[in-house]
C-alpha cells in the first residue's frame, strides 16, 4: 500500500489528526493494534479544554459532543471542611465542557467510516522503517502475513508503551521522567454526580476527585497507594474514604451504589525530546504524560495534532515545510507548560510520604493563597481552560 501519512494508533488523537487531515485532501492510514470494540471500553477523561472542543468542530465532529456536553464555568476545590469555586466564565470569559474521551473517540471512528477512510484494526508487530530517510515505510502483520505501507510521513499517536517512540534512537532522544509516590483509585458508579461542578478535595487523609460523565454517570478518585489493588477495595470502604475527604456537607449529599468499573492508576510526569524525528512525528501520550489532577491528557495531546495538522496541510496544500521543522519545538513549548500545571495541581492537593509540618503549612497557604487571590485563581483559570495554541 501506498499513503500520505502513516498514523499509528486509533486512539482520539490519532483519529482526530486522520479526520483533519482527510477534510483537507490528504490521505492517511490509521493502523490500530486492538480492535474497535477493546478501544471504546477504555475509561479515560471527560473535561475538554476550549482547543479540543474547536479541533471537534473543525473536524466536523462535534454534533453530538454539543447536544450531550455539560458547561463547566469553573471548578471547585476544597480543604478540610471548606469548599471554594473557581469562577472560570468571571476571570477570563472561558469554559470547559465534560464530555467523556470514550464518546470523543467514538464520534471519530463513526466520521472515519463515514468518510471511507481506511483504519486496519488488530495490526500487530508494527515497524517503522527509515524514519530519518525521504522514503520511511511502515509493516504489521495481520491474519499471520506481513503487510507494507510506503508514506511521507508517520505520525506516531499509539500511546506511551507503543512503537513510535522508541524507534527514535537513543543517542537522539531524551527522556524526563518524575514518578509520584502513590495512585489513583477510581470507580465509575451509574449515580448523580454530587456537585455541578467537579470538586479537587485536599485533606488530611489524602486526595479525592469528585467527576462525572452525565446527570447518571460519576467518576470519583482517592489517593491509595502504590501497592494497593483494585479488588482489595469494596465498594462500601471506597465510598467511606470517599466521604472522609469531603466537606461535611457535600458528604452528606453523595449517593452511592454498585460500581460499574474500578481501577487503580499510578501517576507520573513525563516528557520525551524531540518530538521529530526525520519523518517521525511523535503526538500525545506517545511523547508525554501528564499525572490526571488537572484533565491535560488527551488536551495535551489535541495541541500536538493542531500543530501537526497545520504543518502537514501547509507542506502538502502551501508546499511549505517551516511548520514541520518547528513542530517539535513548538509543540514542546507548551507541552511543558501543560505538565507545570499538572505537576504544580499535583503537589498542591496530594498527602506525600514525606512531607514534614513545615511543607503541610506551606501546602495549606498555597491553597488558602489560590482561594483568596484572584491573580492566582486567574493563572489556575487560563492553564485549566487551556493554554492558547
Amino acid at each position: 500500500m501506498r499513503t500520505q501519512v502513516v498514523i499509528v494508533g486509533g486512539g482520539p488523537s490519532g483519529l482526530l489528526l486522520g479526520q483533519l487531515l482527510h477534510l483537507k485532501g490528504i490521505e492517511a492510514i490509521v493502523l490500530e493494534r486492538k480492535t474497535r470494540d477493546y478501544v471504546l471500553a477504555r475509561i479515560r477523561a471527560g473535561i475538554l479544554e476550549t482547543g479540543l472542543v474547536d479541533l471537534m468542530r473543525e473536524a466536523g465532529v462535534s454534533e453530538r459532543m454539543d447536544k450531550e456536553c455539560f458547561v463547566h464555568s469553573g471548578t471547585s476545590i476544597s480543604y478540610e471542611n471548606e469548599l471554594f469555586s473557581i469562577d472560570f466564565e468571571k476571570l477570563i470569559g472561558r469554559n470547559v465542557i465534560v464530555y467523556g474521551q470514550t464518546e470523543v473517540t467514538r464520534d471519530l471512528y463513526d466520521a472515519r467510516e463515514v468518510a471511507g477512510a481506511k483504519t486496519i484494526f488488530e495490526a500487530d508487530g508494527v515497524s517503522i522503517h527509515d524514519a530519518d530517510t525521504d522514503a520511511p515505510y511502515v509493516t504489521y502483520l495481520k491474519d499471520g502475513k506481513e503487510h507494507r505501507i510506503d508514506c511521507d510521513f508517520v505520525a506516531g499517536c499509539d500511546g506511551f508503551h507503543g512503537v513510535s517512540r522508541q524507534t527514535i534512537p537513543d543517542t537522539v532522544r531524551k527522556d524526563y521522567e518524575k514518578v509520584f509516590p502513590f495512585g489513583w483509585l477510581g470507580i465509575l458508579s451509574e449515580t448523580p454526580p454530587v456537585h455541578d461542578e467537579l470538586i479537587y478535595a485536599n485533606s488530611t487523609r489524602g486526595f479525592a476527585l469528585c467527576s462525572m460523565r452525565n446527570e447518571n454517570l460519576s467518576r470519583y478518585y482517592v489517593q491509595c497507594d502504590l501497592s494497593d489493588k483494585a479488588e482489595d477495595w469494596s465498594d462500601d470502604a471506597f465510598w467511606d474514604e470517599l466521604k472522609r475527604r469531603l466537606p461535611e456537607d457535600i458528604a452528606e449529599k453523595l449517593v452511592t451504589g454498585s460500581s460499574i468499573e474500578k481501577s487503580i492508576a499510578p501517576l507520573r510526569s513525563f516528557v520525551s525530546e524531540p518530538m521529530r524525528w526525520g519523518r517521525l512525528f511523535l503526538c500525545g501520550d506517545a511523547a508525554h504524560i501528564v499525572p490526571p489532577t488537572g484533565a491535560k491528557g488527551l488536551n495535551t495531546a489535541a495541541s500536538d495534532v493542531q500543530y501537526l495538522y497545520h504543518a502537514l496541510t501547509g507542506f502538502y496544500l502551501d508546499k511549505d515545510s517551516r511548520g514541520l521543522d518547528t513542530y517539535s519545538e513548538k509543540a514542546l513549548a507548551r507541552v511543558w507548560k501543560a505538565e507545570r500545571f499538572s505537576w504544580a495541581t499535583t503537589n498542591l492537593l496530594h498527602r506525600f510520604p514525606d512531607q514534614s509540618e513545615f511543607d503541610l503549612k506551606m501546602q495549606r497557604a498555597e491553597i488558602e493563597s489560590l482561594h483568596f487571590n484572584e491573580t492566582a485563581q486567574r493563572w489556575f483559570a487560563e492553564n485549566y481552560v487551556g493554554l492558547p495554541y
